[in-house]
């Protein structure tokens, strides 16, 4: 386990706050010396990075109170009132980061953490004006988003994978899960040391780099970047269900938007973020 050490910018910064998060999907992390010796901690402090970031709106102006997330930990922290964050003590690898904030179109974004160093983003928000009707739920309570998703599933326009059909599996990574979708092909890249698994439309083939049609992943309501390593996503046990679109003519319109022409596939965690 790696500490990670948050401070916020603005009145709500929080000293000395400290979170306990998983270390990164196969993260390289050289441990030079004895472990628990004192060279040891100081080379494996003098490695870890940094992230500095910004969050505002399309007219540039700050976002206070946006959520800040790292997929796969436990980090979730928010922006001060000049819509900056901070995270230091990083193990450097790569992480994917989750943007949210009510009222505001959410956003996702891959990013690098560099070794010794400070990595600099800048997210901007589109504000969401959306009027929702009402909703009776007269049988076992259950979330709006899965609500939602039952409601398609029994529609029947896509391919569908329920929570307790996941638990069947017994799957250890998600990426085995999308190889059961009949409009899927899971393929592997190997352009980069680490192989990297991506989801593509049947209808196309290759690699997704070279002008394969790579399908848009889409995690709790949130665009990923596309293509998309398919090994960044939660643990098959953190899912409460998939559903996959195979083309524009199938997606339905909460997914619709531009590069969907391949396909879409739509994940959901069991609490959400």
């Amino acid at each position: 386990m790696n500490r990670i050490r948050l401070f916020l910018f603005g009145p709500l910064a929080l000293a000395g706050l400290t979170a306990l998060v998983p270390a990164p999907v196969r993260a390289q992390q050289v441990r030079p010396g004895l472990p628990g010796s004192a060279a040891d901690s100081a080379r494996t402090r003098r490695a870890l990075g940094v992230i500095d970031g910004v969050v505002s709106d399309t007219n540039l102006a700050p976002i206070q109170g946006a959520q800040i997330a790292i997929l796969r930990t436990n980090l979730r922290l928010g922006t001060g009132p000049n819509g900056r964050f901070r995270i230091v003590d990083v193990p450097p690898g790569q992480y994917l980061v989750i943007v949210r904030r009510l009222g505001y179109r959410p956003t996702s974004a891959i990013v690098q953490v560099p070794v010794s160093d400070t990595l600099r983003l800048s997210y901007t928000l589109e504000q969401l004006v959306t009027t929702l009707d009402p909703v009776v739920v007269t049988e076992k309570r259950q979330s709006l988003r899965l609500m939602e998703f039952e409601y398609r599933r029994k529609l029947g326009a896509g391919q569908f994978l329920t929570q307790q059909e996941i638990e069947q599996r017994n799957s250890v990574f998600a990426t085995e899960l999308f190889r059961r979708f009949l409009s899927v092909n899971v393929t592997t890249s190997y352009l980069s040391a680490i192989p990297v698994h991506y989801a593509l439309s049947r209808r196309e083939g290759g690699n997704p780099m070279r002008g394969a049609c790579p399908m848009q992943v889409i995690l709790d309501n949130v665009p990923l970047p596309t293509p998309f390593n398919l090994d960044l996503l939660p643990s098959p046990r953190e899912l409460a269900g998939i559903e996959v679109y195979s083309g524009a003519g199938t997606i339905p319109p909460q997914f619709g938007g531009f590069n969907r022409g391949c396909g879409v596939i739509a994940v959901w965690t069991r609490d959400g973020y």
